[in-house]
């Protein structure tokens, strides 16, 4: 995950995978054999302004649970009395980025019982995108959740396009599961485009710098988490990092190689930089185009808490999307849902910056709502597994913030 946990070696491909949206925008693809090369750029010194890095700045700490099932998203159906209950929950890190795929799946499923209404339980993006998705297809929609988009957990990610982190277990998924993920992914990869180029800037690209003192061959081998002891299969609870399932290699071909620049020749001061390109979201326009949508083709909205499944076949409308996000824990009894926990803090906007770097395990990303910046323990995929705690940790963002003011030390603005 290019701002989640960029230290796994078997991300690597993974980091780069927006960016073969700037490949096919231009007309052209890598070959069909793989992805393409990595180039070095030799004196092409990109021109970028500072990152304003400082503790002062900071706005907001936010807490995500990532909702993660080491057997992949939950996307069966269930009776509930006369009502059809399609789940669409547990995407672990890839929420945002599989969110149209993993609709279109559900909505197929609810499709086929030809209803006129339709009933969708949550409105973070799982749910609100379900929701568009299924009056797209002709049905009446109305959302029942306890908060509002703008209130969800989803809006406490960091939102950049990372469609295979966290999204399962290897193991657990079985062998099946590479085949859908691959449709969800190229699917959400296509309507996402449809937004780029809006006002607002609702999704959107920028080049990522990663930044290190040693070339990167040997960086990276160092930055892979030791073994863990145990097994998701002995323990229930994923043990190392390699147990978690890439499947980035099945989209190679919109995937580019990574850009090497040479020693010295752009602004940082660190002497080996490599950059790549990458997809993001900006909470507050995309979230705002998606709902008017949604009112607009007629949506309601109710706000209302469940406690039980069997209250679902109280509602009217007699098919159910059912996405609850990490909720489904303690509604669902789906106690293969485990939380992992990642906090970014926001500073003030920077406007005239346009990019991401990261940077000795902190990853900073400049969006519309605000320079994003993420520290990590070098735990790997294992970063946050398990922790379910949403307070704050203003000392552990501080840190973080620093990390990036000393990246910008010796920075050559101009």
């Amino acid at each position: 995950m290019s701002f989640d946990s960029p230290f796994d070696r078997r991300r690597l491909l993974g980091h780069s995978l927006a960016a073969g949206g700037l490949v096919s925008l231009s007309g052209c693809v890598s070959g069909a054999g793989g992805p393409a090369m990595a180039s070095r750029i030799i004196g092409a010194a990109p021109s970028l302004a500072p990152m304003r890095a400082s503790v002062d700045r900071i706005t907001d700490i936010k807490v995500c649970l990532r909702p993660f099932r080491p057997q992949g998203p939950r996307l069966d159906t269930e009776m509930l009395g006369d009502t059809l209950v399609i789940h669409n929950y547990g995407h672990g890190g890839s929420g945002w980025s599989l969110s149209w795929g993993s609709a279109e799946v559900a909505v197929g499923k609810a499709a086929a019982a030809l209803p006129d209404r339709l009933a969708v339980v949550g409105c973070g993006i799982i749910g609100l995108t379900s929701a568009v998705m299924a009056q797209r297809a002709g049905m009446q929609v109305t959302i029942y959740t306890k908060e509002v988009f703008s209130r969800t957990r989803s809006v406490r990610a960091n939102g950049s396009w990372t469609p295979d982190s966290r999204i399962a277990l290897t193991a657990p998924a079985g062998e099946a599961f590479g085949a859908l993920w691959e449709r969800m992914a190229r699917f959400s990869w296509k309507s996402f485009r449809s937004y780029l180029g809006l006002p607002g800037n609702p999704v959107d690209f920028a080049d990522n710098y990663r930044l290190s003192d040693e070339p990167f061959t040997a960086r990276e081998e160092e930055e892979a988490p030791p073994p863990g002891k145990g097994s998701y299969a002995s323990t229930g609870m994923p043990q190392d990092s390699s147990e978690f399932a890439s499947y980035g290699e099945r989209i190679a071909d919109i995937t580019p190689g990574h850009e090497v620049f040479a020693s010295g020749s752009t602004p940082f001061a660190a002497p080996y930089v490599r950059r790549s390109s990458n997809m993001f979201f900006n909470f507050s326009t995309y979230g705002h185009y998606l709902m008017q949508e949604f009112l607009e083709n007629g949506g309601k909205i109710e706000i209302r808490e469940f406690h039980e499944p069997g209250e679902l076949a109280q509602l009217k409308e007699k098919v159910v999307i059912n996405c609850p996000g990490y909720a489904a824990r303690d509604l669902w009894r789906d106690s293969k849902l485990i939380p992992v926990r990642g906090q970014t803090a926001w500073l003030i906007p920077q406007a005239e910056v346009h990019y991401g770097i990261y940077t000795n395990n902190v990853s900073a990303l400049s969006k519309a709502d605000g320079l994003m910046i993420q520290g990590f323990n070098g735990l790997g995929d294992m970063e946050g597994v398990g922790d379910s705690s949403e307070l704050p940790d203003r000392a552990e963002s501080e840190a973080a913030v620093e990390v990036i003011r000393k990246a910008f030390m010796g920075f050559k603005f101009g």
